[in-house]
């Protein structure tokens, strides 16, 4: 099971996402790692361009998470899902 995960803001994420998205904004991230499942399945990290998301992809995997990498914009993500 393929996981998105929004780290943008609250306020940005209330204006668009991917459906079905997690959010959990960049600066909470480490203190809820907890609310993504399982360091074994596919996560797909976006935001706005890409730089909140490549952080977030390198704490998750500081953090032990195996299978992880940056899609970029969300919106990029949306379109890709969605083609």
């Amino acid at each position: 099971m393929k996981i998105i995960l929004d780290v943008r803001s609250r306020a940005e994420f209330s204006g668009g996402n991917v459906l079905g998205s997690i959010n959990i904004p960049l600066d909470e991230l480490l203190g809820r790692m907890n609310e993504i499942g399982s360091k074994n399945q596919e996560l797909i990290c976006c935001c706005a361009s890409g730089m909140r998301s490549e952080r977030a992809q390198m704490i998750l995997i500081q953090n032990g998470f195996q299978n992880v990498r940056n899609g970029g914009s969300w919106m990029d993500v949306n379109y890709k899902l969605n083609k």
